[in-house]
């Protein structure tokens, strides 16, 4: 099977004029730029110096790990027979920091609210989020653990 490749471009963008010189004295910004696509503004995370208004590469690990989540559950419920006709999610991503100033996540928690055809089965709906991890690229790469606390809405 032919190899997936996700390309992508980071400049850094917080150079005051004295590089990196001084501690304090350089932004945590910089630019994600992907081929064919907008570029977006980031920063480190606000705790560590960062611009609270811009994404950080926490932000955008979880909110991969939810995107990716949510597209293959679409895709296991159409394969299952079950009309989604809203999703939406409100995943959290629980982190520490060591003494020595290292980080890592240690769980995450994904909180979907799917609206759904009347009369779906719901049982069968919820089953598929542990099949998501079996097939999802962002789940399966990840080393802590991620769970799923899913509500349905029919309508």
């Amino acid at each position: 099977m032919p190899a997936h490749l996700y390309p992508a471009h980071i400049v850094w963008t917080g150079n005051r004029g004295d590089g990196n010189r001084r501690y304090r004295g350089y932004d945590r910004t910089w630019t994600l730029q992907t081929p064919g696509k907008p570029p977006v503004a980031c920063s480190n995370d606000p705790a560590l110096g960062g611009d609270p208004g811009k994404y950080n590469p926490e932000d955008m690990l979880i909110a991969a790990l939810s995107a990716c989540h949510m597209l293959w559950f679409l895709h296991l419920a159409h394969d299952a027979g079950i009309v989604v006709t809203g999703y939406e999610d409100a995943p959290e991503g629980v982190g520490e920091v060591l003494p020595s100033g290292a980080g890592r996540f240690v769980s995450a928690t994904l909180r979907p609210v799917i609206t759904v055809a009347p009369g779906s089965d719901l049982a069968l709906a919820d089953s598929l989020h542990g099949k998501v991890h079996e097939v999802c690229f962002i789940a399966r790469s990840l080393n802590f653990p991620v769970s799923v606390a899913a509500r349905y809405v029919t309508g």
